[in-house]
């Protein structure tokens, strides 16, 4: 009964408002030459009708919203919203994002399996529809096919999980619609879409390690956003999403798994950078740097397209290796990076090298360079002083002589920590090791010095420092 009134009350106020309307159209319509093919018009052919009945079930929809979705109302809501859903598709967005609220409300309390799976055909209809009628936003006017997708994808997922292919192939397409304005739940549910589909040998192994990647870099070009504009509610929620993706990655994490999945594909083309940046970045980052592979993708990378930032993976790599002559040319290479801390840790690298390579001297100039980069860097102060002790003994022939270049090293060792209190413990414990080498008060009175006073050091080094005794 109540909803007969309600609809004769509209009916009325319609009428009266639509009359004047369609009239006006009409004396519009014999003054102007309208073209073979008219446009769908927004309320459909009947417009009286489309306009009451979305007025109809919208009164419903509020009293279930009202009700936080939970009142017997929803019944009273589908007979009017189906009729606008199939007669006036353009009458309102609102009937798609209610009709998916309303959709998925009754697959989650529908008993019959076979009525649910209709519903979640329905529900994926609603979602279809709506990206052919309102393609783009209404505010921003912006293309909103991605969102619809990655919304129908979700809900694919969660209603219909033997349907696991459309739900891959539809989040896929969601990500790549909207890229870094993917929604980080829809980054979710399709890196998990992508596993599923692994486990089914739909796609090959390699593709959750790609979608990893992928949806990584999106989540952390906008954790860069987010932080930029301070918003730091949105950063961790953002955070928890990496985290989320983290865990559900762990299980084909391991540095075995990613070598063995990208090992074929890297012997099968060592002539494609993306793989070969792929397979380098992602061994990177879960720290798989061991295994030859990275090594050789390094390398071949940095052979097809070389630049300071392969030059400089690879040096570390043959460094860590100890093939010192190898890493040289890779690191001198690295220093011409635009990149002043990449620059910078090529330099402390070369002054490792030529330590190795007894190239003293170089390798001190190296360390020099560094700290010219990064004032504030104490390491660089660390390698000075080592350069400087594990020398001592080539500076002199005496006991006296032979023992003063640890002076030198102690000095840059406090320096070290006086530049860089993070490296405090370091140079204190190279400070207690060394002190004990330095000469005697006896040998220092023998040789006519006296402890305080100020001594130049002429070796492959100059250097002015304090003389000390040994306690």
């Amino acid at each position: 009964m109540k909803t007969k009134v309600i609809k004769h009350m509209l009916l009325l106020l319609i009428i009266m408002g639509f009359g004047i309307t369609e009239a006006a159209a009409f004396s519009l319509d014999n003054k102007l030459e309208l073209p073979q093919e008219k446009p769908m018009k927004k309320y459909g052919e009947d417009s009286v009708n489309c306009v009451i009945n979305i007025s109809l079930y919208r009164e419903f929809y509020k009293q279930w919203k009202a009700s936080d979705y939970t009142s017997a109302s929803v019944k009273d809501i589908l007979k009017s919203w189906r009729w606008v859903f199939n007669n006036c598709p353009l009458g309102s967005e609102n009937t798609y994002v209610d009709g998916a609220k309303i959709m998925q409300y009754r697959i989650e309390n529908e008993k019959d399996e076979a009525v649910k799976q209709k519903l979640i055909d329905t529900l994926m209809m609603v979602y279809d529809q709506r990206i052919e009628y309102f393609p783009n936003h209404y505010k921003t006017g912006q293309p909103q096919e991605g969102s619809i997708l990655g919304r129908k994808g979700i809900d694919l997922y969660t209603y219909a999980p033997d349907r696991y292919e459309d739900t891959y192939n539809t989040l896929k397409r969601a990500v790549e619609l909207d890229g870094d304005a993917t929604d980080g739940s829809v980054l979710i549910y399709y890196f998990r879409s992508v596993i599923k589909m692994a486990r089914k040998s739909k796609v090959d192994s390699t593709e959750i390690v790609e979608a990893y990647a992928k949806v990584m870099d999106i989540l952390d070009n906008n954790i860069k956003g987010l932080e930029a504009r301070g918003d730091k509610r949105w950063v961790e929620i953002y955070k928890n999403y990496k985290g989320n993706i983290d865990a559900t990655f762990e299980p084909f994490a391991t540095c075995e798994d990613l070598v063995k999945i990208f090992k074929k594909k890297f012997q099968a083309n060592t002539e494609d950078i993306d793989l070969l940046t792929k397979i380098t970045n992602m061994l990177d980052k879960r720290d798989c740097t061991d295994d030859p592979l990275y090594l050789n993708a390094s390398r071949r990378l940095h052979e097809l397209q070389p630049s300071p930032e392969s030059a400089y993976l690879v040096g570390r790599l043959l460094l860590k290796d100890q093939k010192y002559s190898e890493a040289l040319t890779y690191l001198e290479e690295a220093t011409k990076s635009d990149n002043v801390g990449r620059a910078h840790n090529s330099y402390k690298l070369l002054a490792e090298v030529n330590r190795a390579l007894k190239n003293y001297p170089r390798a001190r100039q190296m360390a020099y360079k560094a700290i010219e980069l990064d004032p504030n860097d104490g390491a660089p102060y660390i390698t000075i002083g080592d350069l400087y002790a594990s020398s001592a003994k080539e500076c002199g022939d005496n006991e006296f002589t032979s023992r003063v270049a640890y002076w030198a090293a102690i000095d840059k060792y406090q320096r070290a920590k006086q530049v860089d209190p993070s490296i405090t413990e370091t140079a204190n414990r190279r400070i207690a090791d060394y002190s004990v080498y330095f000469p005697s008060l006896e040998t220092i009175f023998f040789y006519d010095y006296k402890e305080g006073d100020t001594y130049t050091i002429e070796c492959w080094f100059t250097e002015t420092t304090t003389i000390r005794a040994s306690r």
